[in-house]
């Protein structure tokens, strides 16, 4: 017999050699036929996996995002399947699952696929699906897996021969197989619904300077319905996507001639922008920061010194040589390695810390083309960056009001679902990190104990902390129910010993001071496009561009509505004029498409009774009123909505 531990501690005893399947079948038959997947200590394994020790045992459903990964990497398998019935001679590469769907990367010869395509992929998915076949896998010697491949596809050819033998493994179903680490549904008859959503190329391997393959990005789900509502999800993402919605608003834009990736802020965009800086400088300067100004590039030796430039080099831009020999520099990757010779401008005591240095500073990093994505992948960005450097002592305390900044950000401007994320190193592969073992188990120690303190919904994730120190990342779910990572925290013991940094205690020996690195915001061009997306442009009224158009019935009350935008700019509240000679009618309606919140109307009646009349938008009419107490109804919404951070 063995013993069974299940996710609620109990624990429960069965022959050697049972399933995960028949464990849940034992605790619930209903149950048993939603479970597509499991773990059992830590290892992904199939339900039909035979188990011979004492161990954990976790089951997934579709609802569960580990039931999801399965899902979709079995139906990564039916495509490539799918693929190889329609177009004889494709190559299949990889097919892994991804954060919606999965993809699989394909070379197709001289063949081509496109959207009057993905009709026939799906429908041979869907055929093959209702075969029902079972997904086995099976473990194979490197030898016969090349011999598998031989002369047929050298993508797989090439991805045995870096694998060592005694870990290669093959998955079958219906007539097809392909070389597979495992982690799938029990057989394909549980995928109903199917739909492929587009194709883009994608270079072997990544490096521009192989073949471009055709990558095939699909989805499925166990149920039509599911699917349905998923596309009509796409469709509500599509009038919110933040390129669109960024050139309506007229907030930013893009130039070949500046260069990919390279925004270029409008007038209303860098005004959200200043808004958003204020905001957080705002809050910063009650919380005991001080602001400082770096250069937009560094000496290369700065970020070897960092360890940067050994972990990030190849996805910097090209150094820059200068005419004296050997001196190189490089566009500023990070800010962090300057605000450490900041600290290093003057010796510190214990009684000056912790020292808070924030900037506003903008990054640059060489993104390849292909993964360039409006405003959430760029090669020109600002991050909302600061760095504690305090004494261990302090770093509780410490992590704990940066927390505290963070939940007053999304609290401003809407962000109420999240999750934290404590993200720790992996044990596994200790050569992805710097610094020792007990300055990490430090580091890892206080995160965890901060995210208990704030009683904040986190869960762990190993192997996703930063090459320098583990990190709270505050995982952001947005109006659609998709998930962003926004605002990050990080405990760093290493970058104080590279730029040696010190501090004197009251024992008047010199000690090394903990560094923590913090972004609310992330990066200033991703966190607005988040926002853009979230809000569909309908931004917090503080934030809004303009929060007031003042929409004149005709040109003889121009000189009015002038003097209700003069009462309202004093009061400091965003206005502007709208004095064409058009319908009242047809100015609403352009206003309701530039999400103006208010829309205030001045005729005759107004300019003689020396009122205005209001109109919100999405047409709710808040009557005819003074100006004044219109102001203090807006000042009054905008006090409640921006919380005061204490």
């Amino acid at each position: 017999m063995i013993q069974i531990t299940l996710p609620d501690g109990s624990v429960r005893s069965f022959e050697k050699d049972v399933t995960p399947y028949e464990v849940a079948v034992d605790i619930s038959a209903g149950f048993a036929r939603n479970v597509i997947s499991a773990k059992f200590n830590d290892t992904v394994v199939e339900t039909t996996t035979p188990l011979t020790t004492d161990g954990s045992l976790t089951l997934y459903t579709f609802k569960d995002a580990a039931g999801k990964k399965a899902f979709w990497h079995s139906s990564a398998h039916v495509l490539a399947q799918a693929l190889e019935e329609l177009y004889p001679n494709v190559k299949l590469w990889v097919g892994p699952a991804i954060d919606n769907g999965f993809y699989y990367d394909v070379d197709l010869g001289e063949g081509t696929i496109s959207e009057k395509d993905f009709k026939a992929i799906e429908s041979k998915m869907i055929e093959i699906a209702r075969g029902k076949h079972d997904f086995k896998m099976r473990e194979v010697s490197k030898a016969d897996a090349l011999a598998y491949y031989k002369d047929k596809n050298d993508y797989k050819v090439d991805l045995i021969e870096n694998l060592e033998d005694g870990t290669i493994s093959f998955c079958d179903h219906s007539s097809f197989t392909d070389l597979c680490r495992g982690g799938h549904i029990p057989n394909t008859g549980i995928i109903k619904a199917v739909k492929i959503l587009s194709v883009a190329g994608a270079y072997y391997k990544g490096d521009e300077n192989n073949k471009q393959l055709t990558r095939v990005y699909g989805i499925s789900f166990p149920k039509q319905k599911e699917l349905t509502e998923y596309l009509q999800l796409l469709e509500e993402a599509k009038k919110r996507d933040h390129r669109k919605l960024g050139k309506e608003l007229e907030l930013f834009t893009f130039s070949k001639k500046v260069g990919q990736g390279l925004p270029l802020w409008l007038p209303k965009g860098a005004a959200l922008r200043e808004r958003l800086e204020n905001f957080l400088k705002a809050a910063q300067k009650k919380a005991g920061y001080e602001m400082v100004a770096t250069p937009h590039i560094g000496s290369k030796e700065l970020y070897v010194t960092s360890g940067h430039y050994a972990k990030y080099g190849e996805d910097s831009f090209q150094p820059i040589t200068t005419p004296a020999e050997g001196e190189e520099f490089l566009l500023k990757p990070m800010n962090c390695p300057h605000h450490c010779e900041i600290y290093n401008s003057k010796p510190f005591s214990y009684k000056e810390l912790p020292k808070r240095f924030a900037e506003f500073g903008t990054v640059y990093r060489y993104e390849q083309s292909g993964e360039l994505h409006g405003l959430t992948r760029v090669r020109g960005f600002t991050q909302d960056d600061a760095h504690i450097f305090c004494t261990p002592d302090q770093l509780d305390e410490e992590f704990k009001a940066v927390i505290d900044l963070v939940l007053y950000v999304f609290g401003s401007l809407g962000f109420e679902d999240f999750t934290a994320q404590v993200s720790l190193r992996d044990p596994e592969k200790p050569e992805k990190y710097i610094g020792s073992d007990e300055n990490w188990e430090k580091a890892e120690q206080a995160i965890l104990n901060a995210a208990i303190a704030k009683d904040l919904n986190y869960v762990v994730e190993t192997g996703e902390a930063a090459f320098y120190g583990p990190k709270l990342d505050f995982m952001v779910k947005d109006a659609l129910g998709r998930q962003w990572q926004l605002g990050t925290i990080q405990v760093d013991y290493n970058l104080p010993e590279r730029f040696d940094l010190t501090y004197k205690g009251s024992d008047n020996e010199m000690h090394r001071p903990v560094m923590i690195h913090r972004a609310p915001f992330g990066s200033m061009e991703r966190f607005i496009a988040i926002l853009l997306e979230h809000t569909g442009g309908d931004f917090p009224l503080w934030l809004m561009p303009e929060q007031v158009i003042i929409l004149s019935v005709s040109e003889k009350y121009e000189k009015y509505a002038k003097k209700v935008l003069n009462v309202l700019e004093n009061d400091e509240i965003r206005a502007l004029t709208d004095n064409r000679n058009e319908t009242v009618g047809k100015k609403i309606r352009e206003a309701e498409l530039q999400k103006f919140p208010y829309m205030i109307i001045v005729g005759e009646q107004e300019a003689n009774d020396n009122t205005i009349t209001v109109r919100q938008r999405g047409g709710e009419d808040l009557g005819t009123i003074t100006v004044e107490d219109f102001a203090t109804i807006v000042k009054d919404k905008i006090k409640k909505s921006l919380k005061t951070f204490n």
